[in-house]
């Protein structure tokens, strides 16, 4: 009997939303389920050729191995045939027992190839997986920031995991399998026509029914194993955003509403795993029954034949045997169709992202470093340029985040920028490392326009601490030179907790610098998290330094003794710093109000408490400001 594949458990679906807490937002990719309909799984499952290149004479191997051990089970008919009409029709105990050992050493040898062949393709698919997994990573860490806005991590985390896994169980069972069995089927019909041509033609009165009933399920159970897969990424997602956010679940008694949320995306996906089952069951039935049948009517009309004396019972024998051989290569289409349908479509989610367009990796064009300063302002230092900026899912018709922003901060400057909320703060810092990339206008490092810099440099230039300061699950060192090149060592990071007014409690830590601060550093306080981020932004001393609101989850105390350490920092550089305290402002040589987008005024901190009314109100700490909509 040719090699059985264990069958998988059936992968769930895949995520696309974020929870709320008892509602379930929509995925983050949407999938019609006609969306499919028209693909050819064919061509896509051949964009896999590239990655199995490199491994391909294995897999060839693996193939020609197999496909020698399964019609090795066409050889045992033959030898029960010359059984039945030698040794056992003369009554012959020797040849029976020779017949016997010839049955025993065929199936050893089927056993033996199919274990080789097991042997041939397992280190190589767990390089094809290994692989696609490494270049999908790769591939996240270039995409752009507007990706991963529109995207649940659920729905990346799922393709990663469990589309890559249905992958490799592909290339190691249904690609081979449907090679084999299909030259396992074509020499078993050629054997059965050989033996007797009538009954040969009886088996062969399944063939049409089977493809027409292939062919439909094949399309249906495509559109059904994408939406199983792409609810599973729903549910990953729900289960990673609880985890991370388990503190405000507990905090406000909402498990209950998030319990039901999971439950409903929990029960959607049942729903769909149980309308794979339904499809897998009636094709299963089909292929088994239809068969079945056809070696029944065989049966009946060879045993006629041999009471007739037209045909020999070894014959018969044979015959059936051969028959029931091709049994289970007939019927594992169905478990092969379906297997193969959900590898296409897990092909299809992993070219979602890999085809995804990425930040490019160097400039568009040659950097200019005289590049038209503007009239009266000096070339160096940070420069906007008429900078325009509007999100790529904002509606159409709406005013932009940033509209025809002009700034200029001098080299060595520190420069607070203050406005209300949803001015455009955030995102106007955000253009300077090319997180999001200007619509209009441009913006000028020391007169080099960025548009036209490698990332890599630019952000070797750049360094920024962001409002809500993120930390990795890696020690505390590990973290804060993650902000510098590979020269940063043990004085560096010091010297960059001095700053950040951390090394007094990163030294009361049990391991101290080599603490490991766990998954996004929860097991340390909001203000603690952000003197971490703070020191990581220093530890490089930037050319160039961007702070977003920086000290907001300090106390004053805390917070007089960083802005004092804070100042040596900002006199070896130039920094564009996002201010809501005065407090903040003061560490900066000039301010500029960004309102509705625009830079109404800039000045220093007195000018600006005279001349602008705008300002004086945010400093003062009165009312709500800047409810303009913008982000």
């Amino acid at each position: 009997m040719p090699e059985k594949p264990v069958a998988p458990e059936p992968p769930g679906p895949e995520a696309g939303p974020a929870t709320g807490t008892a509602a379930v937002t929509a995925t983050a990719v949407d999938t019609d389920d006609g969306a499919g309909a028209d693909r050819s799984t064919v061509r896509v499952l051949l964009r896999l050729w590239p990655y199995v290149r490199p491994v391909r004479t294995r897999l060839f191997t693996a193939a020609f191995v197999a496909i020698v051990a399964s019609c090795l089970s066409l050889v045992i008919p033959l030898v029960l045939k010359w059984l039945v009409d030698g040794p056992v029709a003369e009554r012959d105990p020797g040849g029976v027992w020779l017949g016997a050992l010839y049955l025993l050493l065929l199936g050893i040898a089927e056993a033996v190839l199919f274990g080789f062949r097991r042997w041939l393709v397992a280190r190589p698919l767990s390089w094809v997986e290994a692989r696609m997994r490494s270049e999908l990573y790769g591939r996240l860490q270039r995409l752009p920031i507007a990706f991963h806005d529109r995207w649940a991590s659920g729905q990346l985390l799922s393709r990663g995991t469990t589309d890559l896994m249905l992958v490799r169980m592909f290339l190691a069972f249904p690609l081979t399998f449907l090679l084999v069995n299909g030259v396992t089927i074509l020499a078993g019909y050629v054997l059965l026509l050989a033996q007797d041509w009538s009954l040969g033609l009886v088996l062969l009165t399944p063939v049409i029914p089977l493809v027409v009933v292939c062919s439909v399920f094949e399309g249906r159970y495509g559109l059904v194993a994408r939406r199983a897969q792409d609810q599973v990424g729903d549910l990953t997602t729900v289960v990673e955003e609880s985890v991370l956010g388990i503190r405000i679940v507990k905090g406000f008694g909402r498990h209950r509403s998030q319990a039901t949320a999971f439950r409903e995306l929990s029960g959607r996906l049942r729903g769909t795993e149980l309308a794979k089952a339904r499809l897998l069951a009636m094709i299963w039935a089909v292929i088994t029954v239809v068969p079945e049948l056809a070696i029944g009517a065989a049966l009946v009309l060879g045993t006629v034949q041999v009471a007739d004396g037209d045909l020999s019972a070894g014959t018969l024998v044979a015959f059936l045997s051969t028959a029931l051989a091709l049994r289970w290569p007939v019927e594992s289409i169905g478990f092969l169709l379906a297997m193969s349908q959900e590898a296409a479509t897990a092909t299809e989610r992993y070219f979602e992202v890999m085809d995804a367009e990425v930040e490019p990796d160097t400039a568009t064009g040659p950097a200019d470093p005289k590049a038209d300063p503007a009239p009266g302002l000096a070339p160096g230092g940070v420069r906007f340029e008429d900078v325009t900026f509007r999100y790529p899912d904002a509606p159409e018709g709406s005013p932009p985040v940033l509209d025809g922003v002009d700034l200029h901060i001098r080299p060595g400057e520190t420069l607070a920028l203050v406005g209300g909320t949803g001015s455009g703060k955030t995102t106007l810092t955000a253009l300077v490392p090319r997180l999001h990339e200007a619509s209009g206008g441009r913006i000028l490092l020391d007169g080099e326009d960025i548009a036209l810099m490698d990332r890599e440099r630019l952000r070797s230039l750049v360094s920024m601490a962001f409002e809500e300061p993120t930390l990795f699950s890696a020690s505390v060192g590990e973290n804060v030179l993650m902000g510098a090149d590979g020269a940063a060592g043990e004085p560096e990071l010091r010297r960059a907790l001095g700053v950040a007014q951390a090394d007094g409690f990163v030294d009361r830590l049990p391991k101290g610098t080599a603490t490991q601060v766990g998954e996004q550093g929860l097991s340390l306080s909001g203000g603690q998290r952000q003197r971490l981020a703070l020191a990581r932004a220093v530890v490089g001393r930037p050319r160039f330094l961007v702070l977003d609101d920086p000290l907001s989850a300090l106390d004053v105390h805390t917070e007089a003794r960083v802005e004092a350490a804070l100042r040596e920092v900002l006199r070896e550089t130039t920094a564009l710093v996002v201010a809501h305290r005065p407090s903040t402002v003061m560490l900066a040589d000039r301010v500029a109000l960004l309102s509705r987008g625009r830079i109404a005024a800039v000045g220093t901190h007195q000018e600006l408490l005279r001349t602008s009314e705008e300002y004086a109100w945010l400093m003062s700490g009165e009312g709500k400001s800047g409810e303009n909509g913008n982000r």
